[in-house]
C-alpha cells in the first residue's frame, strides 16, 4: 500500500517466501525506477532476507562483497542484513516497525475494508474466483476511494 496516495498494489500469491517478497518488490520498484523508495515492514525473516539483501545492492549499484549468510560480512545476521537495508543512503530503505506493536495499521486498516466490502458473507466456487474478485476489488478501490489514510490518534487514552 502506498501511503502517500493510498493504492493497493496487489500481488496474490500462494507461498511468502524470501524470494517472493524480493520479487514482489522488484515489481514496485519497476513503477519507478527513478524513485527513492522507503518500505515500511514488520520483522519478519523475509522482509530482511538475503535475496533482499542482494536485490537492494543491485538496485542501489552497490559491489561490494556482502558476505556469506550467517558467517561474515552484511548476510552474517538478520541485524547486519536489516542495518543494510535500513541504510538512509540507500536509494531504496526498508523501515522495520518495532517488535510486538501492530504491524502497519494502514494496511489493517485496508483488510478491513476488504473483508467488510468484499469478504464478508461472500462465498467462491474455486480459488481462482476468490483471486479474481479481489483483484477486481482492488482496481475498483484504487480507482474510486484510494485517499491517504488519515491518523486522528492524539495520544490521550480512552477514559474508561
Amino acid at each position: 500500500m502506498c501511503v502517500v496516495s493510498g493504492k493497493v498494489f496487489p500481488w496474490l500469491n500462494e507461498t511468502r517466501t524470501e524470494e517472493d517478497f524480493a520479487y514482489f518488490v522488484r515489481l514496485l520498484l519497476a513503477t519507478d525506477p527513478s524513485a527513492d523508495w522507503i518500505f515500511v515492514v514488520d520483522n519478519l525473516t523475509t522482509h530482511c532476507s538475503e535475496s533482499l539483501v542482494r536485490l537492494a545492492a543491485e538496485l542501489c549499484g552497490i559491489e561490494d562483497d556482502l558476505g556469506v549468510t550467517d558467517k561474515s560480512g552484511i548476510l552474517k545476521s538478520m541485524a547486519s542484513r536489516s542495518a543494510f537495508l535500513s541504510e538512509a543512503s540507500h536509494c531504496i530503505r526498508f523501515v522495520y516497525t518495532p517488535k510486538h506493536c501492530s504491524w502497519l495499521n494502514q494496511i489493517e486498516i485496508w483488510f478491513g475494508i476488504l473483508c467488510r466490502r468484499l469478504l464478508k458473507r461472500s462465498s467462491f466456487v474455486s480459488l481462482q474466483a476468490m483471486r479474481e474478485r479481489i483483484l477486481s476489488f482492488v482496481d475498483y478501490f484504487n480507482e474510486t476511494l484510494a485517499k491517504p489514510f488519515r491518523r486522528t490518534f492524539t495520544g490521550t487514552p480512552l477514559k474508561q
